[in-house]
Order: structure tokens, then sequence, then C-alpha cells
């Protein structure tokens, strides 16, 4: 597999799923490497092995609030698939907030009410919009017959916490409280984000709860982005975080979305899924994350508290797999599974 500088930019920034790191990730992996006399790639998967390879000869510019225009301008989306209709829409926002744009996504005519997906696109809290992910969107709506609601949320550190979580809960609110003329079955709406989008689908999750108006099928947390403590009071192993998303990145995007230093000891109340004291009663939930993701642990950690607590969870860990990897290198046998496991929760979710 061959993958060019253009093509990288095009795959990772077109996806929504990932932002870019700066080139500090590069050297944190290069020299643990050099210092303990071995290959920084020897624990990627070997079919994710070129792509790792193209993006650690990467270089960037510091993460600043000043690149960030420059940052948010270079995203690319892919095109758009004939079908489903995608259709633009603005919905009420928050009480106080502006209306919120979706992208409204209906696979055709059904006789029947039909699932619903409200998506959150990823982009560490700062980047991204919903029109990057419109073609992976149009996908979940054919293959599940189900009507997404693609979400354009407010960006940190313009807008931070709440905002972006309460842009993505409105468009839920919406989506229920439209149910029948969507058709669209209330009992089968999930919520489903990658990364950031990952967080804040975790974060809308809780507020469903304990507002008490949506009652969730399913959550679907793609390698989510759930701790504010990751790489700043909570360090990670030199090999993990160093391809996709870095620790410094990680630092970047939760202070924008904080509005205080990352790991700071008070944030506010509701910001953060880790540090969420109760997690019963929560929708069932999906986690799905790679070995080497900077997630990882706190991933995994999450997925525990959830268990602990009687929510219906499963975790999905796949080795040798870096931050975003599916979307990269999607042919590659772990992508495949990877995908297949999340697809498989949200199936059964919306059968049962």
């Amino acid at each position: 597999m061959t993958l060019s500088r253009r093509d990288l930019h095009r795959i990772l920034l077109g996806t929504g799923a990932v932002a870019l790191v700066p080139g500090l990730a590069r050297s944190s992996l290069v020299q643990a490497a050099e210092a303990a006399g071995s290959d920084p790639l020897a624990l990627v998967d070997p079919e994710l092995r070129a792509a790792a390879r193209a993006m650690l000869g990467q270089k960037f510019p510091p993460m600043t609030r000043e690149a960030l225009p420059a940052m948010r301008a270079a995203w690319a989306p892919l095109p758009l698939l004939a079908a489903p209709e995608v259709r633009l829409q603005t919905i009420p926002g928050p009480a106080g907030a502006p209306p919120v744009a979706v992208e409204l996504i209906v696979p055709g005519v059904s006789s029947t009410p039909r699932p619903a997906i409200v998506h959150i696109h990823g982009g560490g809290m700062i980047s991204g919009r919903a029109r990057n992910m419109t073609a992976f969107c149009q996908t979940l709506a054919a293959e599940f017959g189900a009507v997404v609601v693609n979400v354009d949320y407010r960006l940190s550190p313009e807008t931070p916490f709440p905002g972006p979580v309460l842009d993505n809960y409105a468009a839920l609110e919406w989506l229920a409280d439209n149910a029948q003329s969507l058709g669209v079955d209330p009992a089968r709406i999930a919520v489903m984000g990658e990364s950031a989008g990952g967080g804040l689908a975790a974060m809308v999750a809780l507020m469903a709860r304990d507002r008490g108006k949506v009652a969730l099928c399913q959550a679907v947390l793609i390698y989510p982005m759930l701790d504010d403590r990751t790489g700043s009071t909570r360090k990670v192993p030199p090999h993990i975080g160093t391809i996709g998303w870095s620790a410094e990145a990680n630092r970047f995007g939760w202070s924008a979305f904080l509005g205080v230093p990352a790991g700071s000891d008070a944030v506010p109340a509701g910001s953060v899924p880790a540090r969420e004291s109760n997690l019963a009663g929560l929708a069932p939930t999906f986690i799905g994350v790679g070995a080497l993701d900077l997630f990882v642990d706190e991933d995994i950690a999450f997925g525990g508290r959830l268990i602990a607590a009687g929510v219906k969870t499963r975790i999905h860990v796949t080795p040798g797999a870096w931050h975003a990897f599916d979307f990269v290198v999607p042919e590659a046998r772990v992508a495949r599974e990877f995908t297949a496991a999340w697809k498989a929760e949200l199936r059964a979710a919306f059968a049962a």
C-alpha cells in the first residue's frame, strides 16, 4: 500500500474522525524507540505500518489557537454518494443559543418506522464539520435502513462546554420529538461518534439519562475522547498515543473545550465522562479502540465502570492499532474486524 502526503491529508482530514497531530508526536515515539534500540513500528499491526510510517514522517506546526483557522480550513470533505439524499436543515438550538445545523439523511421510503442514529463528528473538540462525515453517514443510513442526523455542532474554544454538548443533545431531542413525521421508531434511537465525537456522544447519553426525555437504545463510542487527565496529569507509556492523536494535542483540545487547563482539579460538572461518578442507567454501550491509541486506558477503564454499574457493555480492543486506523486503512483485517464489531452491536440493538 502506498500513501502519499496528499492522500493522508485527504483521508485523515476528510473522514472527520481524527485531527492531525503536531510533529511532537513523531519525536516522542522515535526517541523512545531509539533509546530502547527497537523499531518504532514494531508494535503496529503489519497491515497498518505503511500508513503509520507515512504519518510519522509528517511534521506540523505547534497546535495553538492562532493556528486553528488554517487547521480547520485544511479539512477536505469526501464526495457525497449518489444516495441516500442529504437534506440540510436548521433545528432549534439550546435555550438562548443559535439554531443548530444538521444533515438529515433518509434512506428512501418505508412503510414502517425505522431506527435512527444521531451522529457526532470528531476533531479533538476544536475542528471538523458534519460535512466531513456525510458520505460515511450516507453509508450508515443505507446499510441500517436508518434515518441519520449528522450534527454540525459549535466548536471550542469559541464555544466551550456546555455549548457543543447542548447542540448535539438538541439534535437528539428534536429527532425524538419529530419521530412520527420522520418515520422513526422512538424506541430505536442510537447515538454514535468517533474520537471527540465519541466523547460528546457519551456526554449526550448522560444528559439523556438525566433529563429522561429520550431513551437511547444504544451508544456507539468509537475510540472516544473521555478523560482530560490523559496526557496531562496521567502520563502514558511512550509507545501509546504517538500516531494519530498525541498527548500534546489532547491537552490542547480538552483545555479549549473545558475553559480550564486539562487535568485541573476542578472541571465543569458533566464535562468529562470519565469523571462522572454515577454511570448507572446509561444506554447499552459499545466502546472500540486500538491498543496503541492514546485513549486505550481511559476507554477500557470507562467500559469497566459501565459494567460495574450494570450497563450492558461491549469493549473491543484491537492489537497493533492506532487512532482512527479503521478510516485510514479500512481494508486491513483488523479494521474490517473492528468495523464488523460495532456494526453487529448496532444491528442487534435495532433488532431488539
